[in-house]
């Protein structure tokens, strides 16, 4: 199988560790998706410009990372018709190189042509509602900003909650460490995202995550 990939160094990174090496994967910088059977936009949340270099691939699909925004709202912004089959998936740094793919269609019958895709690169999909913050996204996030919380109140250290979440809930990662290797500018986006779309005040960003993210796109200015 021919796949595209779009995006940043790290997740087409992480996409290559997952995806077998018995298929071709091919990193696109010129916009030319002609002979593939499938397309990644691994990065779509963070470039965001739009589905119009995809709208005339018919039946080929493409998987964009639909996390920050769903692919029903993508495709309302769209000013010229999308003739392709869009599929919304989380992703996300850490999330990509997982046993499932977690993923979200606009119809059964497009739900059926991806999974025959993904069988093909015996990666199974869990299919979930297609919401701002999907699932796994929604969770993490909301531990990060508690951590944070925790952080910002002088409860503990960064070091002794990454510690006490790994031993206590038998996370992978601690908070800190998630949120390090996801790029804390990501979580923000994240719970800004769902914030607006629930209003829910449990992922409304704690303040200490919010002048991190500030500081590190200073640092990223200088």
């Amino acid at each position: 199988m021919r796949i595209a990939i779009v995006g940043s160094v790290n997740r087409i990174e992480e996409l290559k560790e997952k995806v077998s090496s018995t298929h071709e994967l091919i990193e696109v910088k010129n916009n030319q998706f002609e002979g593939f059977d499938l397309i990644f936009d691994l990065s779509f949340d963070e470039q965001n410009n739009g589905l119009n270099k995809y709208k005339d691939l018919g039946n080929i699909p493409v998987v964009i990372c639909a996390v920050n925004q769903t692919i029903e709202e993508v495709l309302a912004l769209q000013k010229e018709s999308v003739n392709c089959k869009v599929y919304g998936m989380n992703t996300l740094p850490t999330f990509i190189n997982r046993e499932l793919a977690e993923m979200t269609a606009l119809s059964e019958s497009d739900r059926s042509v991806a999974e025959d895709v993904f069988n093909a690169l015996e990666w199974p999909i869990k299919w979930v509602e297609s919401r701002v913050g999907m699932v796994t996204p929604r969770i993490v996030c909301m531990i990060i900003n508690e951590a944070y919380y925790t952080l910002q109140e002088g409860t503990a250290t960064k070091e002794d909650i990454n510690v006490g979440m790994k031993l206590g809930t038998a996370y992978p990662k601690g908070p800190f460490e998630w949120a390090e290797e996801m790029g804390v500018a990501t979580v923000y986006h994240m719970l800004e995202a769902i914030y607006n779309d629930t209003k829910d005040e449990c992922y409304k960003v704690c303040p200490l995550l919010k002048q991190e993210h500030l500081q590190s796109q200073l640092a990223l200015q200088n």
